[in-house]
């Protein structure tokens, strides 16, 4: 069974930091990312890498994420820095090509 485990949301002031982790199970994914789901807004791509570390990032969050994953360990983690109000939302991992984890909450407080 393919399933995705995020953790490591919560509750952070603004310009404060979070590590989200991602544990997959039952598959290797080539490729891993991070999305994001405001309230009242679609779904955001936010983050990808690939099984070699390559990596892109959305404008909105590039020079603030960092996108990781330790292939031994199966698990993609995003690093978020100087977090702002803005960045609040459920945040998803997902697994090419089409799977999600259940999702963690991220609320910054301004």
């Amino acid at each position: 069974q393919v399933q995705l485990v995020e953790s490591g949301g919560g509750l952070v002031q603004a310009g404060g930091s979070l590590r989200l982790s991602c544990v997959a199970s039952g598959t290797f994914f080539v490729a891993m990312g991070w999305y994001r789901q405001a309230p009242g807004k679609q779904r955001e791509l936010l983050a990808l890498i690939n099984r070699v570390g390559s990596t892109n990032y959305a404008d909105s969050v590039k020079g603030r994420f960092t996108i990781s994953r330790e292939n031994a360990k199966n698990t993609v983690y995003l690093e978020m820095n100087s977090l702002k109000p803005e960045d609040t939302g459920v945040y998803y991992c997902w697994g090419a090509p089409n799977s999600w984890g259940q999702g963690t909450q991220v609320t910054v407080s301004s």
